[in-house]
């Protein structure tokens, strides 16, 4: 095969890894969504113990990331002092854990479907947060953007049939704490040129948060589950369900790692639609040509501001290339009256 052939073929496999790769991340991902769902429902599995339910994935996740990390070295662990441990990833933990805590919550009151549609908000949110917080420029387009994504969410709610309001303030709420997340990552990891992968992440934020829930568990669940015959577990099911959402963050690793954060966020508004689809014809969720409008239109609006992000990012790189010949044509002209002046002196020596 000539040389055409074969550049041709590695890239088509680089396309069929890539496509693998979104197809793996978006099964698990729909997986654990669907499975907390089951778990959590009333009318479904009947365990409706969300914090009880983050905390086995917490130290299902703590435990398997340790291995590894410590034993297997599938990734080196990042240097990092306590204090830096205390100031920075303790707060990220406690942000993580409330996230998943109401996250989890919300499942017990809306429906897959609606909770898809509220999650649109969450670049509103990051959005918002990072310019109160100072690490995003305020921008009059792009908050005309948020105020569309955030009318199609409302029109969302405005159409939904079993509207709780809730489950709706406990959504809010997880995806106020995880855009508030992904915030603070920026200024207390990623300024200090730390980078944390789904795996490392687990390992040292997973323990953080089985600390802060226990608190919460204590009070709220432990004295509800020592009464009812819901605290002996059934190890098939939250073994597979834990298993589940510790794959899920592999699959962000080798995700993001082959591909890009974007393709992430891309494959996440596709992997949006097949859950409302399966939540309108597998669990019979009633899903309304409003709620369907409504959605559309904040689909539309996180897809312009993925496709922004997307333009600004080439706009960076192709400065920095255009920038590289600059560079470089300096450090001749320098080279080259660093020579001449050698070559000045070494006359004026021999004079």
């Amino acid at each position: 095969m000539g040389k055409g052939g074969a550049l041709s073929e590695g890239v088509l496999k680089k396309i069929v890894l890539s496509y693998t790769y979104v197809a793996i991340w978006i099964f698990l991902s729909f997986t654990v969504i669907v499975y907390n769902k089951y778990i959590l429902d009333r009318k479904l599995y009947n365990w409706p113990y969300p914090i009880s339910l983050t905390m086995i994935h917490m130290a299902f996740c703590s435990s398997l990331a340790y291995i590894l990390v410590r034993i297997f070295k599938v990734v080196d662990p990042v240097t990092m002092s306590w204090d830096l441990y205390l100031k920075s990833v303790v707060p990220i933990g406690l942000l993580y854990s409330l996230s998943l805590w109401l996250s989890n919550s919300a499942y017990i009151y809306l429906s897959v479907s609606f909770i898809q549609m509220l999650k649109a908000l969450m670049p509103v949110a990051v959005y918002t947060i990072g310019v109160l917080l100072k690490k995003e420029v305020f921008k009059s387009e792009t908050m005309a953007n948020m105020i569309s994504i955030s009318i199609g969410v409302g029109i969302a709610a405005y159409g939904e049939a079993k509207f709780d309001s809730w489950g709706v303030i406990l959504q809010l709420g997880a995806v106020a704490f995880e855009a508030t997340r992904l915030v603070m990552i920026q200024i207390l990891l990623t300024s200090k040129g730390i980078t944390l992968n789904p795996i490392t992440s687990l390992y040292y934020v997973a323990p953080c948060c089985l600390v802060f829930l226990f608190f919460p568990w204590v009070f709220v669940e432990y004295p509800v589950l020592r009464e009812s015959s819901s605290y002996h577990l059934d190890y098939v099911i939250f073994g597979t369900n834990s298993f589940c959402a510790f794959a899920l963050n592999l699959a962000v690793f080798l995700l993001v790692g082959k591909t890009s954060a974007l393709t992430m966020n891309v494959a996440g508004v596709v992997k949006d639609w097949l859950l409302i689809a399966f939540s309108w014809s597998v669990i019979m969720d009633t899903v309304t040509p409003i709620n369907l409008f409504g959605y559309a239109l904040a689909f539309l609006g996180v897809a312009y501001y993925n496709h922004s992000k997307l333009m600004a990012l080439k706009a960076k790189d192709a400065q920095k290339k255009s920038q590289q010949p600059d560079d470089e044509e300096a450090g001749r002209l320098l080279e080259q009256r660093e020579g001449e002046n050698n070559g000045a002196k070494k006359s004026e020596s021999q004079n």
